[in-house]
This record gives C-alpha cells, sequence and structure tokens, in this order.
C-alpha cells in the first residue's frame, strides 16, 4: 500500500510550483518561451487553465505484485495546493489529503486506521508537488525558470527537452512533443528502492478533449531498477466541480466508516 500512496505523486503531476524563460532561441528553432506557449495552448490555452479551480479525476489504479490488480481511485484537487487520493480496495478506502500546508494518510490496507501526519520525505514531496493546471501553465508566477536543453526522442517522438528550476531550487527535466506540443514525460520525484534513491519518469499518454481542456487519460510511473511500471487509467474528468476545505482537512474517521 505505501508503494502505491507514493504513486500519487504521478498524479500530482498535473499540478507544479513553478521565473522566466532564460534561452534565447536557437538558429531556426523555437526558443524555451515559444515553446511552453505553444504547449500551453495545446492544452486548452492559458485562460481555460486559470479558469479551473477544481479537479476531479476517477479511474483504475495499478497496485503492482504478480496480478498488477486495478484498483479505483478518486483524485480531488483544489487551487490552491489542496489534493485528496482515495483508493479502494476489498471494501476499504485508504485516504491521503493535503491542505496546502500538512498532509495526513490512512493506510487500513496495512492496519493503520489512525490518521497519520505525513513523514517529512512525504512532507517535501507534497510541497513539491505542482497546482492542478501542470508544470508550464503560469510558471514564471510560479516562480519557475525554463531552459530548452535540447531534443530527444520520447517513445518515438521527437520531443523538445527542457530543464525546470523551481523555486526552491529543486530541477526537472519534462519533454515535449515537437509537432503536439502535448507533454510526453517528466521526471517525477526520486523514490527510494532496495536502499537506493532511484530516478522516476512519469509518461503522459491518450489526451482527449475534457470540457475545453486538454487532459492525458494514462499516466505511467517507471522506477530505474523496478521490476514493472504502473500505470494510471483515468475514466472520468469533472471540472469545477464544488469542493468543501474540509475534504482536504484532517480525515475523520466516523465519517469515514459510516460512509459520509
Amino acid at each position: 500500500m505505501k508503494r502505491i500512496l507514493l504513486l500519487a505523486g504521478s498524479l500530482a503531476s498535473f499540478a507544479a510550483m513553478a521565473a522566466v524563460a532564460t534561452d534565447a532561441a536557437p538558429a531556426g528553432g523555437l526558443s524555451a518561451a515559444q515553446i511552453v506557449d505553444r504547449s500551453v495552448a495545446a492544452r486548452g490555452g492559458l485562460d481555460a487553465w486559470r479558469a479551473v479551480r477544481t479537479l476531479s479525476l476517477q479511474g483504475q489504479l495499478e497496485a503492482g505484485g504478480k496480478q498488477n490488480a486495478q484498483l479505483p481511485f478518486v483524485m480531488k484537487m483544489k487551487r490552491s495546493h489542496k489534493s485528496r487520493l482515495e483508493i479502494s480496495f476489498d471494501k476499504q478506502t485508504a485516504v491521503q489529503v493535503y491542505d496546502g500546508a500538512h498532509g495526513w494518510k490512512v493506510r487500513p490496507f496495512l492496519n493503520r486506521i489512525e490518521a497519520e501526519p505525513y513523514t517529512p520525505e512525504e512532507a517535501k514531496a507534497a510541497e513539491s508537488w505542482q497546482e492542478l493546471d501542470g508544470p508550464l501553465v503560469d510558471y514564471a508566477g510560479k516562480g519557475t525558470k525554463v531552459a530548452l536543453v535540447g531534443k530527444e526522442a520520447v517513445e518515438g517522438h521527437d520531443a523538445y527537452k527542457l530543464k525546470l528550476t523551481f523555486k526552491n531550487g529543486d530541477e526537472r527535466n519534462l519533454w515535449v512533443d515537437t509537432n503536439s506540443f502535448l507533454e510526453l514525460k517528466i521526471d517525477g520525484e526520486p523514490r527510494r528502492l532496495d536502499g537506493k534513491m532511484r530516478h522516476v519518469a512519469i509518461y503522459y499518454r491518450d489526451y482527449k478533449a475534457e470540457q475545453g481542456l486538454n487532459v492525458p487519460h494514462v499516466l505511467e510511473t517507471v522506477i530505474d531498477g523496478g521490476n514493472q511500471s504502473h500505470k494510471m487509467f483515468i475514466e472520468r474528468v469533472g471540472v469545477n466541480q464544488p469542493m468543501d476545505d474540509a475534504l482536504f482537512a484532517k480525515p475523520n474517521l466516523a465519517a469515514m466508516a459510516s460512509g459520509r
């Protein structure tokens, strides 16, 4: 279950903390700023994403292991920087919430039925989780610098490789399709596996229009040295659905037990 909850970081890739594109355009090519502008336009446009106050995602999450069962999940996000993830299995529901400053988790699959605060590592990862509109939308206002590294192929697609430097100094690479200008891949938060910190990559696939937005419906997380990747299949997307701030507070175990 711990591994499943860590995969929630992939969902939060819809969202970034994200100063200014710093490179000049190479001869005959596009600058980082121009690539970002085209990418945001391909995903629905700046105005459309600025209008999104809440985002809800529903679907199936691969659990891993020999059977690699798919577990239903619901992810709710609200500006600014609030998130709630629920994963269901065997009539139990694991919950992971972040209120923008603090996080809690309930893990009944591990017989951890009390709401526990995030570990320091989880809290750091949550702080770096992206806002619901992704790392490139309003990147300057979020404090991110963007530089064009060059071009690389990603799963047979020519792609621009961008280096993102976030406000806190963290760096991530992001790859944008040179034709569609949709995001294809991004570095994830490094994770510990077999006692070592491992590189993580998140792939975005199967973009579909959702209420004027272009949203990937398959996300695959690949960990270097891991035996298998893990996919998330998004089946429903809700835009600007009402969400009370109480959803993102410390889980109320009595209310959860009664189904409220």
